[in-house]
C-alpha cells in the first residue's frame, strides 16, 4: 500500500534539497534573534545555535573528527544535546546518542559495535563511559578551545546517503541493535511532518524523550528545520500527565510527543478551551481509546520502528465514545511505503491479517556493521521496479481497514514495548540466564489491573535461591532500568507444551505465595505506614504490601509513581517530591518522609490549623 497524500499539501513539497544544517544555518540567517530552544532560564536564539555548533564542529574537525565517523554523544538531556548533535552533522559524521545512565558494559558494547572513534562527554557525564579504542572529549574542559574556534559554517560536503545518527535497539540475542540512520530519511521525516502539520517559525514544540529514544529526533530537527521553538521539560514535570500540561500550558507549546502511556493519562485530564495546543502527537505503544470531544487539541497516533526513521504511518484519532475498536496506527506518511504480506510475501485482503513491511525513503540504512542481521531483516522489495529497493520486516501484525487505515495486532516474536520502549524478551532472558543461582529463565509482559504492562521474570533457581536485589543488580549491570523486570516469580520447572516448546500461556499469575522477596512481610508499625500500604495495595493491584517491600520491585513505575504522589498529597496534605520516591521507595521510608514533611508543616502553622489538620488525618486513618 503506497503513501496516499493528495490533498493534504505533502506531495506539493517544492522544498530546496538542502540538507537539515542547511535548513537549520537557513534559519538563523532568516531569523537570527528568534528563540531556538528554551530550558527554564536558559535560552538559546537561532544565530547563537548556528554560532555554538560551528565553533564545535570546526573544534571536532580539528581533533580529528573527518566524514563518515560515528561520534558517540554521551551527556544528559539539555539544550547542550541538539547543539552538539548538529555540530557533528557538520562535520560530516553521525551522532550516536547514549544515556549516561546506561550500565557501562553496555555502554562499552554500543561503543564497541558502532566503532566510535570519539565520545562527547561533560564534566557530569566523563565518568559513565567506559575506556576503549576511542577518544574521549570532555566539552566542559575543552570549553575556552571551543570558543576559539571559527564561527563559521565548515565547508564539509553533506550529501544523501551519508549516514546521519545511529540509534540502539532491543536485541532478541542480548546484544542491542545499532540502527543506521542516514540523511536522506532523516529529510523525508522533516519534510512530510512540516508538510502535514503545517509547522511554522511561530510554534513551540516539546522536548521530553530521553536522547537515546528515537522520538527525541522527531522533538528536534523538524522544528529547527522551520525556524520554530523547542522547550526542554526538565525530568520531574516530563514523566507527571498533570504537571506536563501545566507546563504545556504555561510554555504555551503547540506540539507535544508523549508515549502513548502518558499520553493515555493526559487525555483523561481537563483541558482548558483557549490552550494553545495544536497537536499532541503520541505512539511506541498501543492506544487504547479515542479522546473524548472536550479535548482543545488534535490527537495523532503514529507508527513506526526505529528502522523507519521515527514514523511510518500516522493519522488522526476522531473523537468517539464507546468504541469496540482500538484506534488504527494510521495511513503511510509521504513517500514511505506500507505492505501487509502473508507467508508468501503476498498482500493480504482487507481486514486479514499479516505482517507489516516497510520501505520507501523512510527506510533506514541497516544495522551498522552487521550485514548479516541487515540482509536478515532488510528484504528484497518485490513491488519495485528499483533492484536495489528493500522492505523491513517489522514482526509486526496488522491488517489493512476498509478506509485505507491500518490496524495493529501485535507481534510475531516475543518483542514487547514496556513504556514506549521496545524490549525483546530474549536479550533480557539471555543476560538473567547467566546469573549462577538462576538454572532457567523466560521473561514475560504482563498486564497488572490497572491496565500497565510489566516484565514478569519466571526463574527455575539452582540449588540456591536467589535473592531479587541480587538479581535486578545483576542485570542492571547490562540492561536499562526499562528492561528491568517488576517482579520474579519461583517456578519448580517451566511449562513445556505437547510440541516440547515453552508454554507461555501456562505461566501463572504472580501472586504472594510465587514471587521472590528480600524481605519476610512485615506488618505495618505506625497509622501513616498503614495508610500508605493501602494507598499502593490499591494503586499496584498487588494482595498485600509490607513496610519493607519496594515500591519499584512491585511493579512501580514513574507514572504510577507519580499517581502515587497524587493520592498521598489527598491523604495526608503534603506535597512529596517525585524524586524522594526514588530516594525512599519502601513503606517505612515513605512513611517516615511523609511525618517529617507533616511535623515541618504543622510547626509553621497556628495551633487551630494543627489541630485541624490533625484531627483529619486521624480520621481517615481509621477508614
Amino acid at each position: 500500500m503506497r503513501s496516499d497524500e493528495e490533498g493534504s499539501g505533502v506531495a506539493q513539497l517544492k522544498q530546496e534539497q538542502l540538507s537539515l544544517v542547511h535548513r537549520v544555518q537557513r534559519q538563523a540567517e532568516l531569523r537570527p534573534e528568534a528563540l531556538a530552544i528554551s530550558a527554564g532560564r536558559e535560552a538559546i536564539t537561532y544565530l547563537e545555535l548556528e554560532n555554538r555548533s560551528n565553533q564545535m564542529a570546526n573544534y571536532l574537525s580539528s581533533s580529528g573528527v573527518a566524514a563518515g565517523n560515528v561520534v558517540g554523544l554521551c551527556i544528559n538531556r539539555s539544550p547542550s544535546f541538539p547543539v552538539c548533535a548538529l555540530a557533528i552533522l557538520k562535520t560530516g559524521a553521525a551522532y550516536l546518542p547514549l544515556e549516561p545512565k546506561s550500565p557501562s558494559r553496555r555502554l562499552q558494547t554500543m561503543l564497541e559495535s558502532a566503532r566510535v572513534r570519539f565520545v562527547l562527554t561533560d564534566s557530569g557525564t566523563t565518568p559513565s563511559v567506559p575506556s576503549g579504542d576511542w577518544k574521549s572529549i570532555d566539552l566542559d574542559a575543552s570549553a575556552a578551545a571551543i570558543s576559539h574556534c571559527p564561527n563559521k559554517f565548515p565547508p564539509v560536503p553533506i550529501n544523501a546517503g551519508q549516514l546521519a545518527y545511529v540509534i540502539f535497539t532491543s536485541g532478541s540475542t542480548g546484544v542491542p541493535k545499532p540502527v543506521a540512520v542516514g540523511h536522506d530519511s532523516l529529510l523525508n521525516l522533516v519534510e512530510w511532518h512540516n508538510c502535514a502539520f503545517n509547522v511554522t517559525a511561530a510554534d513551540r514544540a516539546s522536548q521530553l524523550a530521553s536522547i537515546g529514544f528515537d522520538a527525541a529526533v522527531w522533538e528536534l530537527w523538524p522544528y529547527f528545520a522551520a525556524g520554530a521553538s523547542v522547550h526542554f521539560v526538565d525530568d520531574e514535570t516530563r514523566i507527571d500527565p498533570t504537571s506536563l500540561r501545566d507546563f504545556l500550558l504555561k510554555e504555551k507549546i503547540t506540539f507535544t510527543f508523549a508515549p502513548t502511556p502518558l499520553a493515555e493519562h493526559m487525555l483523561k485530564l481537563s483541558w482548558p478551551e483557549d490552550a494553545g495546543l495544536r497537536f499532541l502527537l503520541t505512539g511506541a505503544d498501543t492506544l487504547h481509546f479515542y479522546p473524548s470531544t472536550n479535548l482543545p487539541f488534535t490527537l495523532v497516533n503514529n507508527y513506526g520502528p526505529t528502522e523507519c526513521t521515527v514514523v511510518a504511518t500516522s493519522g488522526i484519532v476522531p473523537a468517539k465514545s464507546g468504541a469496540d475498536k482500538l484506534p488504527p496506527i494510521g495511513r503511510p506518511i509521504h513517500n514511505v511505503d506500507v505492505y501487509v504480506l502473508d507467508r508468501s510475501m503476498q498482500k493480504v485482503s482487507t481486514g486479514m491479517r499479516g505482517e507489516i513491511y516497510i520501505g520507501g525513503r523512510g527506510l533506514a540504512l541497516g544495522y551498522l556493521n552487521d550485514p548479516v542481521l541487515t540482509a536478515d531483516r532488510f528484504v528484497s522489495d518485490p513491488f519495485s521496479a528499483d533492484r536495489n529497493a528493500r522492505l523491513y520486516r517489522t514482526g509486526d501484525i496488522g491488517a489493512y481497514l476498509p478506509d485505507g487505515q491500518i490496524a495493529f495486532h501485535g507481534r510475531t516474536d516475543e518483542q514487547v514495548k514496556i513504556n514506549g520502549f521496545r524490549v525483546e524478551l530474549n536479550e533480557v532472558a539471555s543476560v538473567l540466564g547467566r546469573h549462577p543461582a538462576v538454572r532457567e529463565t523466560v521473561i514475560s509482559a504482563r498486564e497488572n489491573e490497572a491496565g500497565e504492562k510489566q516484565l514478569v521474570a519466571y526463574i527455575v533457581p539452582s540449588s540456591t535461591l536467589p535473592n531479587v536485589t541480587e538479581l535486578r543488580d545483576f542485570l542492571s549491570a547490562e540492561v536499562p532500568e526499562y528492561m528491568l523486570p517488576a517482579m520474579f516469580v519461583r517456578m519448580e520447572s517451566l511449562p513445556v507444551a505437547a510440541s516440547g516448546k515453552l508454554d507461555r500461556q501456562a505461566l501463572p499469575v504472580p501472586n504472594e505465595q510465587n514471587i521472590l522477596r528480600d524481605e519476610v512481610f512485615q506488618q505495618p508499625n505506625s497509622a501513616t505506614e498503614e495508610r500508605v500500604g493501602t494507598i499502593v495495595v490499591s494503586l499496584l493491584g498487588v494482595e498485600r504490601v509490607g513496610v519493607n517491600d519496594n515500591f519499584f520491585y512491585l511493579g512501580g513505575n514513574s507514572l504510577f509513581g507519580t499517581q502515587l504522589i497524587a493520592r498521598l498529597r489527598d491523604a495526608f496534605q503534603v506535597e512529596v517530591p517525585l524524586l524522594k520516591l526514588f530516594d525512599h521507595p519502601t513503606v517505612a521510608e515513605l512513611s517516615l518522609e511523609i511525618e517529617r514533611m507533616m511535623f515541618a508543616r504543622i510547626e509553621n502553622m497556628s495551633e487551630e490549623e494543627a489541630q485541624r489538620l490533625l484531627a483529619m488525618n486521624t480520621a481517615q486513618s481509621t477508614l
